[in-house]
């Protein structure tokens, strides 16, 4: 059986496709959509999570997406719309009938209302906004009025809280007792009169205790707490540091007001990640698969411009050999080899800078050492490959010297290469700019223009 993919269906068995969407599901989901066939959609689309028909979603034709939604119309759930591209997000949100999005909406999580609320336009804010009953709506207010990528805005505002000299048996009776516990959590926060957390319980223990403990006696030796103006990274990082499950927000008088749980934070390190590698290769992070090609061309422009300065400033060394290069052919057909092996250098000793960076595993403490280390690996790498390419360069255009002009400048620029790749993010670090997204125009310039300017300026002082 063949479906609108090029290649037959067949039984996805490679461990990468293993929790992707199997292509016949997707095939019979998008034949139910062009037949008309809610009865079947409904089906079909029933066992899937979440995030397999965000993915689904995100994957077909904005005309199959917007016909499917019609078609799916109230049985779409909350759950699919935080999981959702941005882009297509707005594109979904834009095709739901607005009681099909108020139901929705009442569905999800505070933290996910706002993660929903802060990527849409005025217009489309105040859809959902309207959509909520009135306490959730100014707890959603609430939340917006917190910096951008804060605490505030990661938090989701419900949380179970005990009075710290409760016991166990009086915890699990008002947790029986109340019909408004959030669907997932993973500790009872203790709090003062004041309701300043002082300590939290987890679940399993509590479940596991005799009910006359007090909870202070089992509650978790480590206990922090998040500020609520507190950088996302930074919550993250406490996360990832202490192994954290899940962390009482606090305000600016310590009082609780709300709580972030790892798959929040979880989400944080993932874009964060995603972001480093989109700007890396000098993509913006708001690039999709789904956007248009003109968004994607307008994306990408400024960097590629910013590239071809760079490729101009090589340019402009090499013509300064234009001599040189008259005179031996071979320095023509052989100098890009250093540039290139210099910039691949540059490129890995950077990638580990950016990515110690953001895991706060280079510091001042460590930075010498680190760039010491670039500077005999750029070395050691660089001689094994100049014995190489100086033995090649030698028996290619029968000339020792010339194997050995080429062998030096590849030493000497694949320890420029280590050095710049580390010390540049460093800098810009402490600069205030992003390491991931700037470092890279500047590597490979160094590394290509000392390439063409220590092979070729050796040439001509060597070989001519």
């Amino acid at each position: 059986m063949t479906t609108g993919f090029d290649e037959p269906v067949t039984e996805s068995t490679s461990d990468e496709d293993v929790y992707a969407l199997d292509r016949k599901t997707v095939a019979d989901i998008l034949y139910a959509v062009e037949v008309d066939d809610r009865d079947k959609l409904i089906e079909l689309m029933d066992p899937l999570h979440a995030a397999d028909i965000a993915d689904l979603l995100e994957q077909i034709s904005p005309q199959e997406r917007a016909q499917l939604i019609r078609l799916y119309d109230k049985e779409f759930d909350g759950d699919i719309l935080s999981e959702l591209d941005e882009a297509v997000r707005e594109e979904v949100i834009e095709v739901l009938r607005p009681d099909v999005l108020a139901d929705a909406v009442r569905d999800m999580e505070s933290d996910d209302v706002v993660d929903l609320l802060e990527d849409l336009e005025e217009p489309q804010q105040e859809a959902i906004l309207d959509a909520l009953e009135d306490s959730e709506r100014i707890a959603a207010e609430q939340a917006l009025s917190y910096p951008e990528n804060s605490a505030g805005r990661l938090m989701q505002r419900e949380v179970v809280m005990a009075p710290e000299h409760w016991t166990v048996g009086q915890a699990i009776d008002f947790m029986r007792a109340n019909d408004d516990l959030p669907e997932q959590f993973y500790h009872v926060v203790l709090v003062d009169p004041r309701l300043k957390p002082v300590a939290q319980v987890m679940l399993g223990k509590l479940m596991a205790a005799r009910r006359e403990v007090p909870l202070h006696d089992i509650a978790e030796e480590e206990f922090h707490t998040i500020p609520v103006d507190q950088d996302e990274e930074d919550v993250a990082y406490a996360f990832n540091q202490y192994h954290l499950i899940s962390s009482p927000v606090v305000d600016a008088d310590g009082r609780l007001v709300g709580v972030i749980t790892i798959d929040d934070a979880m989400v944080v390190l993932d874009e964060e990640y995603e972001e480093d590698m989109l700007h890396l290769a000098g993509v913006s992070n708001e690039s999709s698969l789904s956007d248009s090609v003109a968004a994607t061309s307008k994306r990408r422009l400024p960097w590629l411009a910013v590239n071809l300065c760079t490729a101009i400033c090589a340019s402009l060394v090499i013509s300064q050999f234009e001599a040189a290069i008259d005179q031996l052919v071979a320095l023509a057909i052989l100098m890009p080899i250093v540039a290139s092996m210099g910039g691949n250098a540059g490129t890995q000793s950077l990638t580990v800078a950016v990515r110690a960076l953001a895991t706060r595993d280079l510091t001042g403490s460590n930075v010498l050492r680190v760039i010491r280390r670039e500077l005999l690996v750029g070395m050691l790498n660089g001689l094994c490959f100049a014995i190489v390419l100086g033995t090649v360069g030698m028996m290619w255009f029968d000339s020792a010297m010339l194997g050995v002009v080429i062998g030096a400048a590849l030493v000497v620029n694949m320890i420029i290469a280590g050095f710049v790749g580390t010390v540049v993010p460093v800098v810009l670090d402490r600069l205030g700019a992003d390491p991931a997204l700037a470092s890279g125009t500047f590597v490979t310039t160094t590394t290509d223009v000392m390439g063409f300017f220590l092979f070729l300026g050796l040439a001509s002082v060597v070989l001519l």
